[in-house]
């Protein structure tokens, strides 16, 4: 009969052994659980390191999936950690709700911050309106008025993760409009109130007013971050730049090419770009000059690496969007045609396609124009409006950083996008001669002609008869301010105008929380080293991986029951003995003579047991079994099982 013994470096009695042929139907449903379990522990131990942690090293493809991004956010992942941005602007306020794993240990690499998205799988966002600037005079309802917002948020965090959600209420455009003291007002109800109702992680310093400086680095942050310019350069990849960071004697490192953005705006045009490279100043005051305009931060981890230490230039020119320029040039026509007597007189304007008539006003005053539809006399009227009369090559006479224009790729939104896509349809990689040559057609085009491709949906469902009259204007300002504000070379190939990133608006609240988070990394490496301080066993069999710690669980119980069970045998078998030897004492009172008595033997023990037999008994110890050859002509056997025949 096959028999399998299992032994431990424990008491004696774990020493059993398991028929698995000649046990009963119980002792065969023990036999198979504990078997089982005994695979799960072994299936277990070797799948740790896949119920763990995530290996480190890896690269995590960071918004390159649209279907990832578009999924609902797992908020039952107790891993994911939460963060708040609220962007309170001139015209409303709106939440983000931002979220991400774990980071990977690595100090080189950025926390994979990506938008949340609800059940619906619609982002976590609401917007309110007016500004909270309109509480100049009422500071002290600044907390009531955010209240919707951060209720929407605590109602899509877990509950458990409030205390460590960092919370940020940066102010725009309108607080700057306030004076010192009213924006101190606001700021200080939102510190003293907000802690109180809700249980995020907020401090004084995490309500601020930014500059435009602040908002137009949070800009390119976002934008690169979504595209995975702050990634490791693979091996071999052509877009790398060599950056000169910290001191002179430092040597120049390698990484992957960032992305400069031109956002032109309705009222405002912004840049910022990366400065890899050291700048020479022509003087003093050029260099003060510069000092506003750069910013150099680290968005490390840790400051003493400077892999991700970037230095960049950006700027705001205000009156430089699209609907600003265009104001500022009617303005100029009209007081030109007021000191020339000629108000009567219809003025052939070459920014407005042909045929078209409009009025413009200002003040009570009127400049009646014509559309001439001459699209390079547009852009030699529009070119005064740089500001390069002053002897300079740049916006305005405003500081501009180099720019490698060999080395380098730039994206234009907003404005940038509208012209070269709502009616050209020429959007996306950008072509100047081919962009030329697009606006040089529709400016020449009749108006009836155009209002007709309107009514047939030949353009962008964006389009609209206000973009058709100043798409002439909007096109030749967006090429000057290109090509002679910031002198990008006519053949510059590496420039492209969007709308979305990857199917997604990319706000500067994204780049806010990256670099508002930039050191939560070292939390995650101190946890790390904690756990790794303790035993491997224990920590993944406890901390971990619970599917291990219940299949040890279960199997400490089966082997408390199998251990109950042997004791049940050992004294069920103590019983039958005992009943075994009773038995043999009667038998042996019977065999006994009255004539010759009964003779005794040597006494003998077993296991502190003492017996005595007669001469015509043999008793044996080692296996209790007792042949008896001589009583009265009956043989008696006792075995082990207690078992007895005569």
């Amino acid at each position: 009969m096959a028999r399998i013994s299992f032994s431990c470096l424990l008491p004696a009695s774990w020493h059993f052994s398991l028929s698995l042929l000649g046990c009963v139907a119980r002792q065969r449903v023990f036999c198979a659980i504990f078997f089982t379990c005994f695979l799960l522990l072994l299936l277990t131990l070797y799948q740790t390191d896949h119920w763990g942690p995530a290996p480190r090293g890896g690269r995590v493809n960071k918004y390159l999936s649209i279907v990832e991004n578009m999924e609902a956010t797992d908020v039952l992942n107790p891993l994911l950690n939460y963060g708040i941005v609220v962007d309170c602007g001139s015209s409303g306020s709106r939440v983000f709700v931002y979220y991400w794993p774990p980071h990977n240990g690595n100090p080189h690499t950025l926390l994979d911050i990506r938008q949340m998205r609800a059940q619906d799988h619609t982002p976590v966002v609401k917007k309110i309106k007016p500004g909270i600037s309109t509480l100049a005079l009422t500071p002290e309802k600044a907390s009531d008025y955010l209240h919707p917002l951060l209720s929407f948020a605590a109602a899509h965090i877990p509950k458990k993760k409030h205390r460590e959600t960092p919370l940020y209420i940066l102010c725009t455009a309108g607080m700057r409009l306030l004076t010192d003291s009213q924006q101190a007002a606001i700021l200080e109800d939102l510190v003293t109130d907000v802690p109180v109702e809700f249980d995020f992680l907020f401090s004084s310093s995490h309500a601020e007013v930014i500059s435009g400086k602040q908002e137009g680095v949070y800009a390119w942050i976002g934008i690169n971050f979504v595209l995975g310019r702050f990634d490791h350069a693979e091996e071999g990849e052509e877009a790398v730049v060599e950056v000169t960071t910290g001191g002179q004697n430092q040597e120049p490192i390698s990484r992957r090419r960032t992305v400069g953005i031109i956002d032109m705006g309705g009222a405002s045009l912004q840049i910022a770009y990366e400065v890899p490279g050291a700048i020479s100043f022509s003087s003093p005051e050029q260099e003060e000059a510069a000092k506003s305009l750069l910013a150099e931060f680290n968005l490390g981890c840790d400051v003493e690496h400077t892999q991700h230490v970037y230095r960049v230039y950006v700027t705001t020119f205000l009156g430089f969007g699209g609907n600003m320029a265009r104001q500022r040039y009617e303005d100029d026509l009209i007081n030109a045609t007021l000191s020339k007597n000629r108000e009567s007189t219809p003025y052939l304007d070459p920014c407005l396609p042909r045929g078209l008539s409009e009025t413009a006003q200002r003040g009570g005053r009127a400049a009646y124009l014509r559309g001439q539809g001459d699209w390079p006399r547009c852009q030699a009227a529009v070119r005064p409006f740089l500001g390069l009369h002053n002897g300079t090559l740049s916006l305005r006479g405003v500081y501009q950083a180099p720019i490698d224009f060999r080395n380098s790729e730039f994206y234009g939104f907003s404005e940038f996008y509208y012209c070269t896509e709502d009616v050209l349809r020429i959007g996306g990689q950008y072509d100047s001669a081919k962009y030329a040559k697009a606006a040089t057609d529709y400016c020449a085009t009749e108006w009836s002609t155009l209002k007709q491709r309107l009514d047939s949906k030949l353009y962008s469902s964006q389009a609209d008869l206000s973009r058709l009259k100043y798409q002439c204007f909007k096109s030749a300002w967006m090429y000057e301010v290109l090509h002679s504000g910031f002198r990008f070379p006519q053949d510059y190939p590496s420039l492209k105008t969007a709308q979305l990133v990857y199917d997604k608006e990319v706000q500067w609240t994204l780049g806010a929380m990256l670099f508002k988070t930039r050191f939560m990394p070292l939390r995650d490496r101190q946890q790390e080293a904690f756990r790794q301080s303790h035993p491997s066993w224990l920590r993944a069999s406890f901390v971990y991986n619970h599917y291990l710690f219940f299949a040890c669980i279960l199997v400490v119980l089966l082997a408390i029951l199998l251990y109950i069970l042997r004791l049940r045998r050992i004294h069920q078998r103590e019983l039958r003995q005992a009943e075994a030897l009773d038995l043999l004492w009667a038998e042996e009172g019977r065999c006994s003579s009255p004539e010759g008595g009964s003779r005794e033997m040597p006494d003998m023990e077993d296991g502190g047991r003492v017996l005595t037999a007669s001469s015509r008994g043999t008793v044996t110890s080692s296996n209790l079994a007792i042949d008896t050859k001589l009583c009265g002509g009956r043989v008696l056997d006792v075995s082990p099982e207690g078992t007895a025949g005569r």
